[in-house]
């Protein structure tokens, strides 16, 4: 959650053209990591949680590229750009723990 809020927050800086281009996308990754880890948390069975936990998973995956295509365009600079791939590749790692963890209770 904290990071769709420095997303947004940071994203307005974009130029203005891109509102419907590349601050989109970022955004509409941003929100679906949380959305589906919810979405699967509210399904029945392990193995939904896990097709949501790896959408979620596929949305950061969109994030992280999106943010070094803005990094690339100098819609944000080199010290935003890795603070926030920083934040990316903790949550790309507590993601990927939680994912094991469920699939191996799941044996």
């Amino acid at each position: 959650m904290n990071l769709v809020t420095y997303i947004y927050n940071h994203s307005k800086e974009f130029p203005k053209k891109e509102i419907y281009g590349l601050t989109f996308q970022i955004r509409r990754a941003s929100v679906s990591i949380p959305s589906n880890i919810a979405e699967g948390f509210g399904r029945e069975g392990k193995n939904n949680y896990l097709r949501f936990l790896n959408i979620a998973m596929s949305s950061l995956f969109e994030l992280q590229t999106q943010l070094e295509i803005a990094k690339n365009l100098k819609f944000i600079d080199e010290i935003k750009f890795e603070s926030i791939h920083e934040d990316t590749r903790e949550l790309e790692r507590m993601l990927s723990s939680f994912i094991r963890k469920i699939k191996c209770s799941n044996k």
